[in-house]
């Protein structure tokens, strides 16, 4: 019976140790999956164009609010870990909402302006394989 609750508790510490380390996710990891579930909706072909927006509009209070804390967060001062590096150096990228308010524009737009699409370059797009 002793060995069996210490086995218990064994196991018991052993999945809370396990569960502690592996939900260490931080600002900037944070940012980064709010701002790809945000491109997936200016690209999801299976919404409406009302959805759409609403979707959006919802994202884009969240990262207002995520990448004020990613710009607030002292742990980040001086790391120069390629992911920090990264979103710093690509400011107008991974500080999507910030951007496109500085910039007036959409943020569809000023996300597509980062990579030189514009209307004329998508009007002249062909489908095909290379």
């Amino acid at each position: 019976m002793l060995i069996q609750s210490f086995k218990t508790m064994l196991m018991a510490s052993a999945v809370i140790a396990f569960i502690s380390t592996v939900a260490q996710a931080g600002t900037l990891e944070n940012l980064e999956r709010e701002r790809a579930q945000t491109v997936n909706y200016f690209l999801d072909s299976n919404l409406q164009p009302n959805e759409r927006h609403a979707r959006i509009e919802v994202s884009k209070r969240r990262l207002i609010d995520m990448e004020r804390m990613v710009l607030r967060d002292n742990s980040l001062r001086g790391k120069t870990t390629p992911i920090v590096r990264r979103a710093f150096l690509n400011y107008d990228v991974t500080f999507m909402a910030h951007s496109a308010t500085e910039k007036n524009l959409t943020m569809l737009d000023n996300w597509l302006d980062q990579f030189s699409v514009n209307t004329d370059s998508l009007m002249s797009a062909k489908i095909g394989r290379r």
